[in-house]
């Protein structure tokens, strides 16, 4: 049974984790909350921005910060899945007997960094679907279990740019979040400057131990989800299909393929933690609009109508939360949601890890 005390211990781990971030991080404060969101919640996260923008720094720092094994694979066109999770080689003992040894690849980590992950052949790439999903990996039929916790924390460059692989529909699915890295403004980027030209160490220190996260993951999943919330959260995920009982408008002429069931698991275990770190102990509709935007972007395939016409994932997520706002009569806070859906660049800076 959830206490109390276990919230406010809850709300002041979160805050010794935010603070530690911010020694080594500038800014990003939305793409921070929403991976710290991710990790508590068990789930893998896609950062996807321009080079140069932190994404790598971020990932690193998180490693640090959560005191776990680091891994960091680059990923380049001539990668092979056995560089990604090892593989049997020959090896001769002291007799001069030939046996096969698994030689582990960087896959056997605690936290992984997929940098560029899209830079990579879909055949590399789906090296990682096992591990994403069932926190396993087989090689020469021998499945072998990861350490948790288990995270895959992936980069990648907007797809328009040179020399990408757009990633697999079923590798995007395993992804918690997708998140969008702005551009810093002005002010972040003199901080930003001046931090690097005095030096370029990164100086945050562990504030959450394996064991820890595992212990917050656990109290979140504790925190009670009203009924008409989970209908709600669920109806939004239905919305997206646009042959389903629950389309919507905006679903029936932009969308060619909607969220998968994963979706709906998603949002619910985020907005547990959400709730959490806002010192709440039950999930709100205002939880499920904010993090319905980084849940679903991936997860739906624009139609050519779309493209042609320019609409976004975002876009059409903003009109299916006002089409299912009026149809189910909720009250929402609506300058919230314009800035949830607004382009990254627009959006207002929030403190993270506030209440």
């Amino acid at each position: 049974m959830i206490t109390e005390e276990n919230i406010q211990q809850f709300s002041r781990q979160c805050e010794n984790i935010f603070n530690q971030i911010r020694r080594d991080v500038i800014g990003q404060s939305d793409v921070v909350e929403g991976t710290v969101i991710a990790m508590i919640a068990g789930g893998n996260v896609l950062l996807e921005g321009v080079p140069g923008v932190g994404k790598t720094r971020l990932v690193r720092t998180l490693g640090r910060v959560f005191d776990l094994p680091f891994s960091r694979i680059q990923f380049t066109p001539d990668l092979m899945p056995a560089d990604v999770t090892g593989t049997n080689i020959i090896v001769k003992d002291d007799a001069g007997n030939s046996t096969f040894s698994f030689q582990p690849g960087p896959i056997f980590s605690n936290i992984i960094l997929a940098d560029e992950i899209n830079r990579a052949t879909p055949k590399t790439q789906s090296a990682l679907l096992e591990a994403m999903q069932e926190h396993t990996v087989t090689v020469m039929g021998v499945s072998r279990k990861m350490c948790e916790p288990f995270f895959v924390l992936a980069t990648q460059n907007p797809v328009e740019q040179d020399g990408t692989y757009p990633l697999p529909e079923a590798q995007m699915d395993r992804f918690m979040f997708k998140l969008i890295v702005p551009n810093p403004s002005l002010e972040e980027l003199m901080s930003i400057v001046d931090m690097t030209q005095k030096t370029m160490a990164e100086v945050a220190e562990p504030a959450c131990s394996g064991e820890e996260l595992l212990a917050m993951r656990a109290t979140a999943n504790q925190i009670p989800v009203a009924e008409d919330v989970m209908r709600y959260a669920m109806m939004l995920c239905s919305a997206t299909h646009p042959d389903s009982e629950c389309a919507s408008e905006a679903a029936k002429k932009y969308v060619r393929l909607g969220a998968s069931p994963r979706a709906g698991q998603s949002l619910i275990s985020a907005a547990k933690v959400k709730a959490l770190m806002k010192g709440r102990y039950n999930v709100s509709y205002t939880d499920i609009n904010e993090l319905a935007f980084p849940v679903l972007r991936h997860r739906m395939k624009m139609n050519f109508e779309a493209i042609a016409e320019r609409v976004t994932p975002d876009k059409v997520i903003a009109m299916i939360l006002a089409e299912i706002g009026k149809k189910t009569g909720l009250e929402r806070d609506d300058a919230l949601l314009a800035d949830v859906a607004a382009a990254p660049a627009e959006k207002k800076k929030r403190g993270f890890g506030k209440k």
